[in-house]
């Protein structure tokens, strides 16, 4: 699900050009391999995943346009790889962390005006 998700990303013409000035194309294999960390972390509550995913996205150029488009390919690659009760939870673990991430740096950004 991580690699058919950030597959999308990479494709995606809103969020490509966020990520690729982040993470040069030589840089997505630890990429992808940190953010299976996160997502287990997430998912299963493993401890795999070492870091603050906030303050990663805090510095980035990124408004609400952005955080729906995220959630969207979220849901779509959810939806290409499992469905049921765990799924729906899934997505909504992903809804709420955008949520709260959007929130947060909407009122940063406004704060700093």
């Amino acid at each position: 699900m991580v690699h058919t998700f950030y597959g999308m990303i990479r494709a995606d013409t809103l969020l490509s050009p966020i990520f690729s000035s982040r993470i040069p194309d030589e840089g997505w294999d630890a990429h992808l391999e940190t953010m299976c960390d996160f997502w287990n972390s997430v998912i299963c509550f493993e401890r795999n995943y070492k870091g603050n995913p906030f303050s990663k996205h805090i510095v980035l150029p990124v408004n609400e346009n952005h955080f729906e488009r995220w959630i969207e390919l979220f849901h779509d690659a959810m939806n290409q790889n499992f469905q049921g009760e765990k799924a729906d939870e899934i997505k909504k673990r992903a809804e709420n962390m955008t949520r709260i991430f959007s929130t947060k740096i909407h009122y940063l950004n406004r704060s700093e005006k």
